[in-house]
């Protein structure tokens, strides 16, 4: 039996299809109780549990041969990530009570950052699962290509990506969420010992100029990019009701000035298959039928 967190999210749901594909257990590990009817469906078995509750975690993860372990994020994180620690204490004490066999935790690119930013959720994270003595392995992503959805509306309306990734020339680690959860699937079957690092991009490293590349294509207008003055940030983000933009901004600085990036640049990082230019046209297409309803 597989125990996947976050199996109603596109990672964790790509995860799941991966291995019921396979005809494999998974056990769905679900904060509401709405969502399990259509799991069940599907052939999962559900556990209902909080990500910062360890008794109902050690519940879930209870003879789980694999355990996969998603957290939430915190985008407008307090000082010191309180509400981070808080799902990492439960995790790494269910972790420890149920004893799985093994463990897949999602990290992130820049777990190893040299400097505090909005990632280092994922750097307390792995600190704290590499102690409770069981098979880890943190998969470390790069940028989703699906947080372009946010720049759909601009991109379609106005023919402007307004970029905060810069400059506009620069690939950056990219890949999409599907290969994410394909890979995460791969590697809960396999056998390790200790702690591992994998990381994932996707084919071809992509720059905000890739970006609206791919979405003139698929709109069938011209898209240009316009990159964001730093100088500007914390004012933009105050202004969408971020209490503690300091993070976020330095996240950006990270990829940006490039101390963000996987450990030996590319050459060691798994590669997905999925394409930037079919991500943004889904993302498109998806807007399509949410202005069409």
């Amino acid at each position: 039996m597989y125990a996947i967190t976050g199996i109603t999210g596109k990672v964790g749901g790509a995860l799941a299809r991966s291995l019921l594909a396979e005809g494999l257990p998974v056990r769905a590990v679900l904060r509401d109780e709405a969502k399990a009817a259509e799991l069940r469906t599907r052939g999962c078995d559900v556990a209902l549990a909080e990500m910062d509750d360890a008794a109902s975690l050690t519940a879930a993860f209870r003879g789980a041969t694999g355990v996969f372990i998603l957290p939430p994020s915190e985008f407008d994180p307090e000082p010191g990530f309180p509400e981070a620690r808080r799902v990492i204490a439960a995790v790494a004490a269910a972790l420890t009570e149920a004893r799985p066999g093994k463990v897949v935790c999602l990290s992130t690119i820049g777990a190893d950052a040299p400097h505090e930013n909005l990632l280092t959720q994922r750097t307390l994270m792995e600190q704290s699962l590499q102690e409770i003595g069981l098979p880890v392995t943190f998969l470390r992503p790069g940028w989703f290509m699906e947080n372009a959805l946010w720049d759909v509306p601009s991109a379609r309306d106005e023919g402007v990506l307004r970029s905060f990734l810069q400059p506009a020339h620069k690939p950056f680690a990219m890949v999409a969420t599907q290969d994410v959860g394909r890979q995460a699937a791969t590697l809960l079957r396999e056998d390790w010992s200790g702690t591992r690092v994998v990381e994932l991009e996707g084919p071809v490293r992509v720059s905000p100029n890739d970006l609206a590349g791919a979405f003139a294509m698929v709109l069938e207008r011209p898209v240009r990019v316009e990159t964001v003055p730093r100088e500007s940030w914390e004012q933009i983000f105050r202004s969408q009701g971020t209490r503690n933009p300091l993070p976020r901004i330095r996240m950006l600085d990270g990829f940006n000035e490039g101390w963000i990036e996987f450990s030996d640049h590319d050459r060691s990082a798994v590669k997905g298959t999925t394409t930037l230019a079919n991500v943004i046209a889904e993302l498109v297409e998806a807007s399509r039928a949410t202005v069409a309803a």
